[in-house]
């Protein structure tokens, strides 16, 4: 009898090279892990909760009413011509995300820090983990502010089909605070103290509670290197459909957002080699 093949399976390990080596095959090969982590993450926010998914909807209504309160009735802000409670909300809904996102994918790593000390898997899953399951409290959040429109007898406007434009813009931005911020929270857990503070001054740099044409034009073009002005404007414009969308808001805000996501890409990739030993 003749002898059988040798067949040998060869496994080649080696170190990624190149700065722009990020690595995207191996999260595609580990998406499984990334949607295990988004429902674990789900599971665990609104466990024991007597609400649950209710906070979903309380926490932005209740953001909404202080504020019209607080600075319409009081300060007496425009909203353009928009009943203020919706104008508020349009806001409210991509912050509430934007904030929450980046605040989870910046701490993440020091979250999971059992998981990454014990277990090979592409350390980027857990920031896009972070950035993905807070869209659940998007959605719902945005069928209240479809309801609150319609309360006031708004309706939907053909804009409507960007959103996923601005929702991905968003998502970007997060992520790329969190790839920033993530390495640097392994390092110094001050990031966990200091974030919150900045994203509560960063809010009211941002046309959520007044309309960007309060801004004097001089200053409009610096003020719109804020990324969040033209993703706020640009939500206000899909959903209410109302004014015109600020293109040079838009642009600026894009081109600062895909640069930090591609510089955080960059840092992030050379300092995920250390997360194990430092973590």
């Amino acid at each position: 009898m003749s002898a059988l093949p040798d067949v040998r399976t060869v496994t080649r390990i080696r170190a990624r090279t190149g700065m722009l080596d990020f690595d995207l095959k191996s999260v595609w090969q580990y998406r499984e892990l990334l949607y295990f982590l988004v429902w674990r993450d789900v599971k665990v926010r609104y466990a024991q909760a007597v609400l649950g998914t209710g906070w979903a909807i309380v926490q932005p209504l209740i953001a909404v009413a202080i504020f019209t309160v607080i600075f319409h009735l009081f300060a007496k802000l425009p909203s353009d011509g928009l009943p203020y409670p919706v104008f508020a909300m349009a806001a409210i809904l991509p912050w509430t995300y934007f904030s929450e996102a980046s605040r989870r994918s910046a701490l993440g790593l020091v979250g999971d820090s059992d998981l990454v000390k014990k277990v090979y898997f592409p350390r980027l899953i857990i920031p896009l983990a972070n950035i993905v399951s807070p869209l659940i409290d998007f959605a719902i959040t945005l069928l209240v502010l479809f309801a609150l429109m319609a309360w006031y007898g708004i309706g939907l406007s053909p804009n409507i089909v960007f959103i996923p434009v601005f929702v991905f813009m968003t998502m970007a931005l997060s992520l790329s605070i969190g790839l920033w911020l993530g390495p640097v929270n392994v390092r110094f857990r001050d990031v966990m103290h200091t974030l919150p503070f900045v994203l509560q001054i960063w809010m009211y740099a941002t046309p959520i509670v007044y309309p960007l044409s309060m801004v004097p034009d001089r200053w409009k073009t610096l003020y719109s290197l804020n990324p969040t002005v033209g993703l706020i404007e640009g939500f206000r414009w899909s959903l209410l459909g109302h004014g015109t969308l600020d293109l040079m808001a838009l642009v600026l805000s894009a081109t600062v957002i895909f640069a930090s996501l591609f510089g955080g890409l960059v840092f992030f990739r050379r300092a995920e080699r250390s997360f194990a030993d430092i973590i």
